[in-house]
């Protein structure tokens, strides 16, 4: 008698589970229960995840939030990069050693700034005020400059001798040199929610929703930023030298050095 041969027992299958087989489910339909439980489980755990964030409330940073209600057309720069005061400045850090007010032809007592042997940034408009906020928009900018008891704010426009460029230097008279470096510093990321307002002139304006970049500079217990841009509102190629343009436009803190040795002595 042949011996008996042993029954081949079938492979478990991987979607067998003691509870589900003891309830008289076949593999398939375990497999298609587990997918099922898993799908939902996400689609739970993704809900959960919107309400926990939606309890959080909306973020949005000042500079995204103002970025879309201003709008594309809005005239500011796209690009900013602060520095803070030098020691040289140390003698001008508190206004009440330096209470002499600024004006328009101290400033701008150079009407042509020098880029190069052919270039030049002409003034084509200037102007002084006395309020802070006539010269600055941004809500958050206004209450810092109020804060640092902005007294003065000095714009010029210039215009570049090729017609190819256009710059504007604002200078802000604040309190002291630790209000300028943090106005400064705050302007780094707040820049967008709140900058100079932009003089016209038919000579050279920046052009609405343009490019255009800027720095900002402690200098004591003064700031100045700088503003440039093409006139047609495209970004810089390989030509245009911003570096120099910006160098050029600086000319106007010539008053603060002036200021700074009518302190010190001309011989420091």
């Amino acid at each position: 008698m042949a011996a008996s041969r042993k029954r081949r027992r079938t492979p478990r299958s991987d979607w067998q589970f003691p509870l589900l087989t003891d309830l008289g489910l076949r593999p398939e339909q375990q497999r298609l229960i587990v997918i099922i439980a898993t799908v939902v489980g996400v689609l739970a755990s993704a809900a959960g995840l919107v309400a926990v964030v939606g309890s959080i409330g909306d973020y949005s940073s000042e500079r995204q939030a103002s970025a879309a209600v201003l709008g594309a057309d809005t005239t500011l720069p796209q690009v900013f990069r602060g520095w803070g005061s030098p020691k040289l400045f140390d003698p001008v850090a508190d206004r009440s050693k330096d209470s002499r007010a600024l004006t328009e032809k101290e400033v701008f007592a150079q009407t042509e700034l020098a880029v190069s042997k052919k270039l030049k940034l002409k003034l084509v408009a200037k102007q002084l005020d006395t309020d802070c906020s006539a010269a600055l928009w941004g809500q958050t900018l206004l209450e810092r400059v109020s804060d640092a008891e902005c007294t003065q704010v000095a714009r010029g426009l210039y215009a570049s001798s090729d017609g190819r460029y256009v710059g504007q230097y604002t200078l802000l008279n604040l309190k002291d040199g630790q209000s300028a470096a943090e106005l400064v510093e705050s302007l780094k990321t707040l820049y967008r929610g709140g900058w100079a307002r932009p003089l016209t002139s038919s000579k050279g304006t920046f052009p609405a929703g343009g490019h255009s970049e800027a720095g900002g500079y402690a200098l004591g217990h003064y700031v100045g930023l700088v503003w440039l841009g093409r006139i047609d509102g495209t970004e810089p190629g390989a030509k245009d030298d911003f570096v120099s343009l910006a160098l050029a436009l600086r000319g106007a803190e010539k008053a603060v050095y002036r200021r700074v040795v009518s302190i010190t002595g001309a011989s420091s």
